[in-house]
């Protein structure tokens, strides 16, 4: 049966590849980003009709935005079967002397509050069609911090928690929720981490049936 997956970032180069993974496989879309121009490119590369996809430009800091547009996807699809969480950033390099209160405050943005509002905004319209599949990709220095990182793995560890969270409370929809862990995404192909297709792989497999017993899990593809 194919599905209604609702992916953000959607216009990064893991997120551009993922939904294009996906559609290829008959899924649904929903694209959240806050670039219009490329999600208008995005739009033409993937060429689906129009009943198959669903872009919507949002900043998902803004709790009542993120609820509309949930909404015109559910109003549209009738349902959301799957969350892939997929927004960047990285504040790095700094010792806490050189770490200002912005840096702290965009790490928690892109990290722990789009997360926030995502799992407040979905967990009902996720519980309700008893299955479900949430993923988000965190960095394999969350559980043992390099010096230099502290806005970074500390924020990324909050989300990694709100995911181990969520699926505690979605478990009896038979909703699972995981983390894939990488060292960086090598979008080059250098060699130095994950590639976006490696991770794709990993997320079709979470996604798939097979998978259905794997909840609350960092998966380490690193």
């Amino acid at each position: 049966m194919n599905k209604n997956i609702l992916i953000t970032g959607a216009t990064g180069a893991l997120g551009s590849l993922t939904a294009k993974v996906f559609a290829m496989q008959g899924h649904n879309l929903i694209l959240f980003d806050f670039d219009s121009n490329k999600l208008d490119s995005l739009t033409r590369d993937l060429n689906l009709p129009s009943n198959r996809l669903l872009t919507q430009t949002l900043n998902l800091l803004d709790a009542n935005a993120l609820q509309t547009s949930v909404e015109t996807a559910l109003s549209k699809f009738g349902s959301i079967h799957a969350l892939f969480h997929l927004i960047g950033g990285w504040v790095g390099g700094k010792t806490f002397v050189d770490t200002s209160p912005d840096d702290l405050e965009f790490m928690l943005n892109q990290h722990v509050r789009t997360t926030f509002n995502l799992f407040k905004s979905l967990s009902k319209p996720l519980s309700g069609n008893n299955w479900g599949r949430v993923i988000i990709v965190s960095a394999s220095t969350v559980t043992n911090p390099p010096g230099k990182s502290g806005v970074y793995t500390a924020t990324k560890s909050a989300q990694e928690n709100m995911v181990l969270s969520l699926a505690n409370e979605l478990k009896e929809f038979k909703v699972t929720a995981n983390i894939i862990q990488v060292k960086s995404i090598d979008v080059e192909n250098k060699g130095t981490g994950s590639t976006p297709a490696e991770i794709v792989s990993a997320m079709q497999y979470l996604f798939s049936d097979e998978a259905a017993k794997i909840s609350g899990a960092r998966i380490p593809l690193y």
